[in-house]
């Protein structure tokens, strides 16, 4: 065997399972437009979470699509932009609209396909239609709290985008660090061989401690509410990630795509957010806003 015919061999990243510089790369960078975007003009934020929504359906399409499942991207993607739209615009009710006739329209578009498939290509459409575009437009609702356009802290909308984002990223760090140090544990070997007890433990704490401090600094909120956030925020998010391992696995792939170097494909990195959307938005929404 030549060297040109020989398989490259693939970089062992150790136990955390990723590369740590070019993780870390990617997220102040994401990190850094988001923020900008919250601080000068939210709806410069609408744009990203419109875009990720784009690309999460876009991938899932493509991982669909290694068990001959093809979702129609282009009616999800067009639907998807409304739902966060109108969302944003209009709130929660404009939103259940805009979900159910964009289903409605999936529906009948894959009529032009004809008979072989359909109910396989429709059901997984319609899972796609909620998991991505419709829990994505929680973030919108989060952000609309504020009313306006401007940015800054002092806003309801950004205020909730902020908590949302760092009480998630703290569920990662918390239990990145934990499962790395101290993990022994499995939590579901079979599903997510790397995901441990101890890690899930470091992540509550962080999860737990993050919400106490963002609600009392960046909101009127007690810290029992701050509380209640980050136990939820944990689990979901925990939930969230296993949910999208599951269905990895089940495709017969690693990652959804290579868009995000360290990261892998958006879905890997958005499966705890959108997990964790609603139910944030819902506490905000009625205990602190």
């Amino acid at each position: 065997m030549t060297t040109s015919e020989q398989a490259t061999p693939a970089k062992d990243h150790g136990r955390a399972g990723r590369d740590l510089k070019a993780a870390v790369g990617s997220a102040v960078v994401l990190l850094g437009a988001i923020a900008a975007s919250l601080a000068f003009w939210k709806p410069a934020f609408m744009l990203i979470v419109v875009l990720a929504v784009v690309v999460a359906v876009w991938e899932l399409h493509q991982g669909l699509m290694a068990k001959g499942i093809d979702l129609p991207e282009q009616p999800l993607m067009i639907g998807g932009v409304v739902m966060v739209s109108v969302a944003y615009l209009w709130g929660a009710d404009a939103l259940v609209t805009a979900t159910a006739v964009t289903a409605l329209v999936i529906m009948l578009w894959l009529l032009r396909r004809g008979i072989d498939g359909y109910v396989q290509n429709a059901t997984a459409s319609v899972f796609t239609l909620i998991y991505i575009p419709f829990l994505g437009s929680f973030v919108a609702l989060l952000l609309a709290e504020g009313g306006g356009t401007g940015g800054g802290i002092d806003d309801d909308g950004v205020a909730g985008i902020l908590i949302f984002i760092l009480v998630t990223i703290a569920s990662d760090i918390g239990g990145y660090a934990a499962g790395v140090l101290f993990g022994r544990h499995p939590m579901a070997p079979v599903i997510s061989p790397k995901k441990s007890w101890e890690g899930f433990a470091g992540s509550a704490a962080a999860c737990m401690g993050a919400g106490v401090a963002l609600i009392v600094w960046l909101t009127d909120g007690d810290w029992w509410v701050g509380l209640a956030l980050g136990a939820i925020a944990v689990v979901m998010a925990t939930l969230g990630d296993l949910c999208e391992s599951v269905m990895k696995r089940d495709l017969g792939i690693k990652d959804m795509s290579r868009v995000i170097p360290g990261h892998g494909g958006l879905m890997d990195r958005l499966d705890s957010l959108l997990a964790t959307a609603a139910p944030i938005w819902l506490l905000l929404h009625y205990a602190v806003f």
